[in-house]
């Protein structure tokens, strides 16, 4: 039987190297698991018991396509606390996870063909969607002195679409609010339709990240619980769009999706309930950050971009290799640590660059720290 042309996408090489790691924990491994963006904490408590209460109550079944109202009203009070902004609560969608809320945009934004941009490095699955949708995704290199960011004069003309990601993954920089709203503002005079995932708010340490909703309510906004929710597994996200939007992506997600997990967005009102428990992570991740920054450069992996927030540490390792999946392979191999080669993020420079994630324990951090010293120590003899 044929496949489909679209079906033609490169892998998600993170999961590779997560499938990777998990046969050599079969195996008897032991392994630091510093590739996957995944917090080690699982769904908030507050989650937890807002699900079993409503299981107790009886079933779930079906709620209407753009998800429960009660959610939606919650995200949006979050808009209020976290930015001083506040959207209607009827602006937003509820979505299975973040990578359903892009599968909505990308059909709601732009046609078969369609250019959409985005900066390079970044999340691989943007351009993998986009190629199995019939679009054309068009990388844009950055530089280090933008921070791995784009900036206007890195936009071509003749895009449809722009997608920009602060804290970006990998590198976790961030853009301010006159950088933000200088790419808003060259996308609207070219006619680009702008996409802001900022999947990784919640999660910053120099000063906070900016939402593209303080400054336009033309653009697309996506979010997610996955990560400072720390419900990955849980499938849930979000997205705010325009006001004339909201039917387009109504229709697309009754029949691409029927709803939303109900159990899942009930959990998500729980999280939204009470933030203290994921507030305290963040001191975890700041200790992991400075462990991470302070270390690194001391093993041969000096050259990193600023991370302002999420959990990622992005190196330069053109000195040390030009094949960062092999590198990534004898890593695991030998010192039993998972990275991830920038391959993921970069198609063309990736192949000199490493993604750290730090999302895990602090005594993981220490220890994956420790290994990959002694293979580094042992690599240069």
């Amino acid at each position: 039987m044929k496949t489909s042309r679209r079906s033609h996408v490169d892998p998600f090489i993170v999961m590779d190297v997560m499938e990777a790691a998990r046969a050599a924990e079969e195996a008897g491994r032991e392994v630091i698991h510093m590739e996957v963006g995944q917090p080690a904490t699982g769904a908030p408590q507050a989650a937890r018991d807002r699900l079993a209460a409503a299981m107790a109550e009886g079933p779930l079944g079906y709620t209407v396509a753009l998800g429960l109202p009660e959610l939606r009203r919650a995200i949006a009070e979050l808009y209020r606390d976290w930015y001083g902004v506040a959207p209607d609560w009827r602006r937003i969608v509820i979505t299975p996870g973040s990578s359903g809320a892009f599968l909505l945009a990308f059909t709601a934004l732009f046609d078969t063909g369609a250019k959409v941009g985005m900066g390079d490095p970044g999340y691989p699955s943007y351009r993998q969607i986009l190629t199995a949708m019939g679009m054309a995704p068009v990388g844009l290199p950055t530089a280090m002195e933008n921070r791995l960011q784009p900036v206007p004069g890195d936009i071509p003309d003749g895009l449809d679409g722009l997608i920009v990601a602060s804290p970006g993954n990998p590198s976790g920089t961030m853009l301010d609010h006159a950088h933000l709203s200088a790419l808003i503002s060259t996308c609207h005079a070219k006619g680009i339709s702008f996409i802001s995932d900022e999947i990784y708010h919640g999660i910053q340490y120099e000063g906070r990240a900016v939402s593209a909703l303080e400054i336009s309510d033309e653009v697309y906004v996506i979010n997610s619980f996955s990560k400072f929710f720390s419900m990955t597994g849980w499938r849930i996200g979000w997205m705010v769009v325009p006001e004339d939007h909201v039917r387009v992506i109504e229709r697309i997600a009754q029949n691409f999706f029927i709803c939303p997990p109900h159990a899942a967005q009930i959990a998500a009102l729980g999280a939204l309930s009470d933030r203290s428990e994921c507030e305290g992570h963040l001191s975890v991740y700041a200790e992991n950050r400075r462990i991470l920054l302070e270390e690194l450069p001391k093993i041969g992996f000096d050259r990193i971009a600023p991370p302002d927030g999420a959990f990622y540490i992005y190196a330069d390792v053109s000195g040390l290799t030009t094949d960062s999946k092999a590198f990534c392979d004898e890593i695991l191999a030998t010192a039993g640590v998972a990275v991830t080669p920038g391959l993921d993020f970069d198609p063309v420079r990736g192949h000199q660059t490493l993604r750290f994630s730090y999302a895990r324990s602090t005594e993981d951090m220490r220890e994956g720290v420790r290994r990959l010293a002694a293979f580094m120590r042992d690599r240069r003899r």
